[in-house]
Parts: C-alpha cells; structure tokens; sequence
C-alpha cells in the first residue's frame, strides 16, 4: 500500500489536518529556553514526596476513577463543591473532552484571534468548524465578536491571553456567552494575574453555561507531569464525564497535583517573583527599542519597529537561546497580512540576564 493510499484511510478531516506544532523542546544541554512558557521554578517538595510516596504504593492496581482527592483541594480552592470539579491529562485533555462532549461535526466554535491555535485544531480534528472573534489593535474585542460569539456552539477565550498576555475584564468576557452554546474560560495563565481570581463567573449570571479551565503546567511547575481540570455546574461536570477516558489521570500525577494545590505558599511565591521579574524584562526590552504589551501572563509579547522578528529569533537560536517566533496570518485590504512578533517566556533572573546581555550584542 502507498503512502497516498494508506492516507486515504484516514477521515477526510484528518487528512486536511495541518496539526498544532508546539514549541520547540531541544533536548540537549546549554540552552536558554524561554520559548514554552514554563516554570522556571522548581514544584513544591511536597509534591516530590508525594510522588515517591505513590511510586510504593499498588501500582499494579487502577487509579481513583474519579480523582476524588485532587477534587476535593480543587474544590476548596474554588469555594465550590467538589462535583464541580473534572480533571485531567493536562488542560489540553479538557478542552478536547469539552469538543468532544458539545461539538458536533459541521457544528462551529469560535477563539480570539490571535490566540492559542490549538482550538481551531481541535474543531478540525472533530469535524466542525471555527470562527474568529477579531479583536482591535489594543487586543479588545471589536464590535462584531459579540454577534458571532452568540451564534456558536462553543467560544473559547483565553484569559490571559497567548500570544498577548492580555487579560479581558468579566463584563467582555460575559458578552461572549453563545445563545446555544458554552463559554470556556482557558485560565491557563491566571495565577500570574495581578489579581488571581478563582471561579467568581460560575455563580453569576450565565454561570451554568460557563466552563474554566486550568492546568498546573505554569504555575505549579508541572509541565512535565500532565495535569489540568476544569471548573464547571455539577450538570456540566456529568456529562464531560460520559466522554472522557475511564482512568484518564494516573496514580503518579493525582499523587503529586494534590499536593502542588495543597502547598499554595510555595506557588503563590514562585509567581511573585515571576511577576517581578516579568516587569523587570519588560522595561529593560523598551530600552532596547521594543514595543512590549502589558502582560498578565508568564510572559510577554513584544515587537521592534526596525529589526524583523525572524531575524532576531534566529540569531538568539545561533546562540542557544530559544524564544517564541510567532507569525499570524490577517485578512488585510491589501491581500493577506501578518501579525509578528517575539513571545518571551519569564524566566529566572539569570535566564531573563544572558537573554539581555545577547540581544544588546544583537542589536
């Protein structure tokens, strides 16, 4: 069989499908990575020795179903019951259990844009459809996105934002809430808020019909480990649960995301100093010449007026030096037009130093 033949095979959607690319993850050493937006700080030792605790510990045997332990920190955290709570293999897992359990093919969800691009891969993978929410050159939702926000199945909106690191307030974000449909609320970012909120939205109006979202990949520092959940109505919770993998988190991971949300001194100052340092880089990239956003978010999205954004990419990687280049198309009166820039991952002073250091050199 050929490779066009064996291709064939595939459901149509899965042929067209480009794929989500994720950030480059260079697995020798010397590199200064501040491409993917992870912690630069290590977890809580809690969590180590939850892990090591659950490595001797029936292994052989199937984990909690329901996660019931992860569930009921979770649920403190967000002054909620617990069977509002659902977790998973990553935030990613949710939001494909999310498309999933509410999108049906030739159905239509809609993102900012831009924004995380996962979300239009999910619809493809599922056979439904995307729209965009376009926003303005201040990163705010322009005047249309209402309307086609009401008409979907279901709108995600990351907030804070990626690539932008901007943060859109309740009042914008309640506007968006499909006639027919669910608002998720991709809180990946939000413990590096200024102001961390924790679930106000559920209980408001329209609060049945929103969903949020969180991951312990940023702020707890488990990027490596694979956690997320998400916050929603118990009637919500029960029908993700219909969809979702029968042991879709592991004895190992349930052990140590326990304990990271337990231990919420140590993730509060982690992100502290993350935000220091996050206003720290960005004045010092002004003094270089760039145009930086204000940011909410692990990390920040900035351009220069003279040097193209490729170029710089480039000669940081020449150096071992990893950021985010990052290349938007836009419909334009001119034809097709791009959005560029450099989205920086806040790193630990040392990191954020020799990254400096090099592009004072570059430039």
């Amino acid at each position: 069989m050929t490779s066009a033949e064996l291709n064939s095979l595939f459901r149509p959607s899965v042929q067209q499908l480009a794929g989500y690319i994720p950030g480059e993850q260079p697995q020798e050493a010397g590199w200064t990575k501040l491409n993917t937006n992870e912690n630069p700080y290590p977890p809580s030792p809690r969590v180590i020795e939850a892990i090591q605790q659950a490595a001797g510990n029936h292994l052989e045997k199937y984990p909690d179903p329901l996660v019931t332990s992860f569930r009921q920190v979770a649920a403190e955290l967000f002054q909620v019951d617990p069977e509002w709570i659902l977790p998973g293999n990553g935030s990613d897992e949710v939001l494909t259990i999310l498309v999933r359990a509410f999108v049906d093919p030739g159905e239509s969800i809609a993102f900012p844009y831009p924004s995380y691009i996962l979300y239009g891969t999910l619809a493809e993978i599922q056979g439904a459809r995307f729209a965009h929410l376009p926003l303005l050159p201040d990163w705010s939702f322009a005047p249309s996105a209402t309307d086609i926000a009401l008409a979907q199945k279901m709108v995600f909106v990351p907030n804070p934002n990626s690539p932008s690191g901007h943060c859109w307030a309740d009042e914008a974000v309640l506007g968006l809430i499909p006639r027919q449909g669910v608002l998720v609320l991709d809180e990946a970012y939000g413990d590096f808020r200024d102001v961390p909120a924790h679930g106000p939205l559920l209980h408001g109006p329209g609060g049945r019909r929103i969903v949020i979202t969180r991951t312990l990949s940023k702020s707890y520092s488990l990027a490596g480990l694979r956690f997320g959940f998400a916050v929603a109505h118990p009637d919500v919770i029960a029908g993700l649960r219909k969809v979702k993998d029968s042991y879709n988190c592991d004895a190992l991971s349930i052990a140590a995301a326990t304990a990271a949300l337990r231990d919420q001194a140590w993730m509060q100052a982690n992100t502290v100093r993350i935000r220091d340092t996050r206003e720290r880089l960005a004045r010092e990239l002004v003094s270089l010449g760039f145009n930086v956003l204000p940011s909410q978010a692990n990390f920040l999205w900035t351009t220069h007026p003279e040097r193209p954004h490729a170029d710089l990419y480039q000669a940081l990687k020449d150096r071992k030096i990893l950021v985010r280049y990052m290349k938007f198309p836009q419909a334009g009166p001119a034809g097709n037009q791009f959005i560029d820039g450099l989205r920086i991952t806040i790193g630990n002073d040392p990191q954020i130093d020799t990254l400096l250091a090099n592009l004072r050199e570059i430039l």
